[in-house]
């Protein structure tokens, strides 16, 4: 379903430009071919990296101490956790029951669902731009902006739900390129099945997830007005009435997200009423607000957009050796990122590039919900999302100046080549490699990182 043909759509992809009359948009001339044997091959690439040696620790570590337990107790219909969603803890439990209660059933989960995100980003990029560099180096700046990286290697929920928010927003796109009725349809379904599993696994996707329904609602109203249904032509997707789509994007995630809490509903102790979907909710948000205890790695949002402060997951020292696994961002590709990011506000509304706002708006929503979030404690990982986003504005800018000649060109290979490279100076401590005595301080630049 992703063949060249669907290629014949406007260029418009998640933008909130209207695809019809089709207006180019101001890119390269060139008609790239689909880099998808090329998106695969870094996928997996990405998941053998991230299988490498992932069964260590083999206890415990960081907020493992709160997921796995939590999931141990789920095969048992006992409740625990219960300020979080379901889906990501059944995730574990599943695998802890197909492969056994061990770190490589803990933690397979989240690198499963890494590199699929890791995939549906790429995907979500080509859909949204038609560019083969953009894509490619998309994936790969994601890759390496450490973050997807170590949260893809622990047992805790955000990946689960990042990974599914990825494959939402792809089938999303997917569904406004594709020229069939049928397919539209399909890829609409797939992306309302993901997006109601990724807030099911994490909340943290939900500004991402209420998007697509958003930019529907407004690419229609922008060709059919208030219409219900189309006229003329059918809509941002192919024979895609608006009341369809509402079912698909709207009701169908939210009734798949409160099906996850079917296992909930047959609790030995205080289960979930079948009905109960807003006292469910009052309950849990009650249980988030009430943690205000100060914590080590506290942070706010505004640190996150700075990589300021961090958080060590792991620290040990193993038969004289020390052992590290830190959760921070590319220093280089996140601070070259916001450049970026200034870049695509500024080209995204003076040159009208869709596809360009559509990551700006992906990256703003994401991170804005924890600028006003009544959350008392939250963490640099909270940033994981936006800080995917802020790497897809980046491949753009990039694909840029490619496109041009001379500096341009070789100052964005430049800073392509830089961005991976900090990933490989970093890599031990991203990794949990072991360490020379003290060496770790090599890493530690800033006091906030320490």
């Amino acid at each position: 379903m992703d063949c060249h043909r669907e290629a014949a759509r406007p260029a418009l992809a998640v933008s909130c430009i209207p695809p019809y009359p089709a207006k180019p948009m101001p890119l390269a001339p060139r008609k790239d071919r689909d880099p998808l044997g090329w998106c695969l091959l870094i996928a997996f690439g990405f998941l053998a990296l991230l299988l490498w040696r992932i069964g260590l620790p083999h206890r415990y570590y960081f907020d493992e101490i709160h997921y796995v337990p939590a999931s141990l107790k789920l095969l048992d219909l006992i409740p625990a956790n219960r300020e979080h969603p379901m889906f990501g803890k059944e995730v574990i439990a599943a695998s802890i029951h197909l492969l056994g209660d061990n770190p490589y059933a803990w933690r397979l989960p989240s690198a499963l669902f890494g590199a699929l995100g890791l995939f549906g980003f790429g995907r979500l990029m080509w859909h949204a731009s038609q560019r083969r560099a953009a894509t490619l180096a998309a994936m790969l700046l994601l890759a390496t902006n450490f973050m997807w990286f170590v949260q893809s290697r622990i047992a805790m929920l955000d990946m689960i739900g990042a990974g599914l928010c990825m494959v939402g927003l792809w089938q999303f796109a997917a569904a406004l390129r594709t020229g069939s009725k049928g397919s539209a349809r399909s890829r609409l379904f797939l992306s309302g099945l993901a997006l109601g599993l990724s807030i099911g696994a994490k909340w943290t996707s939900a500004p991402a997830v209420v998007l697509p329904g958003l930019c529907f609602l407004l690419l229609w109203v922008r060709e059919n007005g208030i219409a219900l249904t189309g006229g003329r032509v059918s809509g941002p997707a192919r024979g895609i009435s608006l009341i369809e789509a509402a079912c698909w994007l709207g009701l169908f995630p939210l009734a798949v997200y409160w099906a996850t809490y079917v296992p909930a509903m047959f609790y030995i102790d205080r289960p979930v009423a079948p009905l109960g979907f807003i006292e469910q909710h009052e309950f849990m948000l009650k249980l988030q607000e009430s943690v205000r205890k100060p914590h080590p790695y506290r942070s706010v949002w505004y640190q996150w957009v700075a990589d300021l402060r961090v958080i060590w997951y792991l620290f040990e020292t193993v038969k004289d050796r020390q052992h590290g696994i830190v959760m921070l961002g590319n220093p280089f590709s996140m601070i070259v990122g916001l450049i970026a990011l200034a870049w695509g506000l500024w080209t995204s509304l003076l040159h009208r590039r869709g596809d360009v706002l559509a990551f700006v708006v992906l990256y703003a929503a994401t991170l804005g919900v924890w600028i006003h979030n009544a959350k008392p404690v939250q963490f640099y990982y909270h940033y994981l999302l936006p800080g995917a986003f802020l790497m897809g504005v980046l491949a753009l800018a990039l694909d840029t100046m490619w496109a041009r000649q001379g500096r341009w060109r070789q100052g964005a290979t430049g800073v392509f080549v830089l961005a991976l490279g900090f990933f490989v100076l970093f890599f031990p401590i991203l990794s949990g490699l072991p360490l020379p005595t003290d060496a770790y301080n090599y890493w530690l630049w800033l006091p906030g990182w320490r």
